[in-house]
């Protein structure tokens, strides 16, 4: 029997741990600016099915997160209709990760630092298995996407842009 690669927990892993949720572990190399494209073709699944998470704000400066597949972009102009705000921008990289708690490149719906509100592309919640951020630069989670809704109250929003 191969042993399994040990992975230390981060605050993503043991937030759903505590939930229940069955979730895969997919470690893999991490390239600085190398985005979702490559932990795709490290893990050998289409870009669409990679989940980015993403730290933005309102125009009061009040943080969220939206959840986009990889080979998106986020309409922040469709985005801000949906949520009913007159504006949404990213977050500068510090105060992104002094929201979530999670290094840039690592960022995880799950276990962030506050409670934010979460929204993800409606399109995301139709797709059998996603892979998501679990807490660490090279590290994805293999999760059923209906567990946005339920565990984290994930709005779904119609925002995404061909990349």
């Amino acid at each position: 029997m191969a042993k399994k690669e040990h992975i230390s927990e981060t605050p993503a892993t043991q937030f759903l741990r505590k939930h229940g949720i069955a979730f895969s572990e997919h470690p893999y190399p991490y390239e600085e600016h190398g985005g979702t494209s490559v932990s795709a073709r490290a893990l050998g699944v289409p870009e669409h099915h990679v989940v980015k998470t993403l730290v933005m704000q309102d125009e009061a400066a009040k943080p969220l997160i939206v959840l986009m597949h990889g080979d998106c972009k986020v309409s922040t102009k469709n985005l801000a209709r949906a949520i009913a705000c007159k504006s949404v921008e990213p977050c500068k990289p510090e105060v992104a990760q002094r929201h979530s708690g999670f290094q840039i490149g690592g960022t995880s719906p799950f276990g962030t630092r506050k409670t934010l509100p979460v929204y993800v592309e409606e399109s995301i919640l139709a797709l059998e298995t996603i892979y998501i951020n679990g807490g660490r630069r090279g590290y994805l989670v293999g999760i059923a996407p209906r567990v946005l809704v339920e565990l984290l109250g994930a709005r779904p929003v119609r925002c995404a842009l061909e990349e």
